[in-house]
């Protein structure tokens, strides 16, 4: 019998590989031998793989009956990792994450020098304040505040990490998901390590020619960890597709709505939400309510608005009485919700007593609740 290349739409989980398969990488994405799953299905769609050879029978592979979708379970090793305390120094929640980007920056600089992605070591640093975070779920309106333009790099992982943990346990994911999620997180720009040092320094507008070399890391990073067992293969779909869009305007293959997945979308909003109300070396950072204003209306058809209301509900979720700082620096009360702009109440100035309606006042935001 034969080996046959297979549409990937008629692959099967338990299918085994025939060949290594390349997508323009000097590493396999997927290696010869490999027992296909429906994650792999997802990254081989993600390439714009269209075929692939598939070992026969007749080999020494029987091929497998369709496998059942299932919680992959954690060994009792895993699972002491992933619900670690935080280290001893740490006793603060902000000296705990300050420890944490620290640490990372270490990690990520050797990357740079050439050393393997160990996702134990990055777990092993990350998880203590993912976790943290969870179990103190309000200081996330404080996280933008805690980055520094120095060492953006390592500030924006671990905060995508702790942003996609926070959004993924508000969504109801179990727990050892979450964590993986967050991990997910930390490691989607891994890949960076491998971008030319001038071009992520750079302040002034980037060429067409480096911009198309900095979204090469989503592969760097996709190939960083697509050896490693501690990392769910659902997680590596994510890390290759967290700046795919839903109106197909991302990458690296232009994706559209369903063909993106929920743990992607997850990440993308993370990601996105923290560059922009990060400062940054070539702009200023934006509130984290003008943030996710503009994602919700400027970068309307790009994100699934679900994800982006639960963001919306951990960092920003106002109620009639609720305190806030206006762009005017002024202190107001909110006395009125609007039903279709959460973010542009009607709301009282303390001291002068005026109203504002900020969905007619475009010019005037809030900037902070207390």
């Amino acid at each position: 019998m034969v080996d046959i290349y297979k549409e990937v739409s008629e692959l099967r989980p338990g299918n085994f590989l025939k060949e290594d398969i390349y997508a323009n990488t000097k590493n396999p994405i997927i290696a010869k031998d490999t027992k296909l799953t429906l994650e792999h299905f997802d990254v081989l769609r993600s390439f714009g793989i269209a075929r692939v050879l598939i070992e026969s029978k007749a080999q020494g592979h029987l091929e497998q009956p369709e496998e059942k979708v299932t919680e992959v379970k954690l060994t009792p090793e895993v699972e002491k990792l992933m619900n670690q305390s935080a280290p001893a120094k740490s006793t603060t929640l902000e000296s705990l994450y300050d420890d944490t980007v620290e640490a990372y920056r270490k990690e990520f600089a050797s990357y740079k020098s050439g050393k393997k992605l160990d996702v134990a070591v990055v777990r092993t640093i990350a998880l203590p304040v993912i976790q943290a975070f969870l179990e103190n779920k309000e200081y996330v309106r404080r996280l933008n505040e805690f980055s520094t333009i120095q060492n953006y790099q390592a500030h924006h992982s671990i905060s995508v990490g702790i942003l996609a943990a926070l959004i993924s346990d508000q969504m109801g994911y179990p727990k050892g998901q979450v964590l993986q999620i967050g991990i997910a997180g930390v490691l989607a720009d891994s890949g960076m390590a491998k971008i030319n040092q001038n071009i992520i320094d750079k302040v002034a507008f980037l060429t067409s020619d480096e911009i198309n070399e900095v979204k090469k890391h989503v592969i760097h990073s996709f190939q960083m960890v697509s050896e490693s067992p501690l990392v769910r293969q659902e997680m590596k779909v994510a890390i290759l597709q967290h700046h795919e869009r839903f109106d197909g305007s991302g990458y690296p293959r232009g994706l559209k709505g369903q063909e993106i997945t929920e743990i992607s979308q997850i990440l993308s909003v993370a990601d996105v939400y923290h560059a922009m109300a990060s400062e940054r070396p070539y702009r200023q950072k934006e509130s984290s309510f003008k943030v996710i204003e503009l994602m919700r209306e400027e970068e309307f058809g790009k994100f699934d608005m679900k994800i982006i209301q639960v963001l919306h509900d951990l960092i920003n979720k106002l109620s009639i009485g609720t305190r806030v700082k206006l762009s005017t620096d002024e202190i107001a009360e909110i006395i009125y919700l609007h039903r279709d702009f959460p973010l542009r109440p009607i709301v009282k100035v303390l001291g002068s007593g005026q109203h504002i309606d900020l969905s007619a006042n475009r010019k005037i935001s809030i900037v902070k609740n207390f």
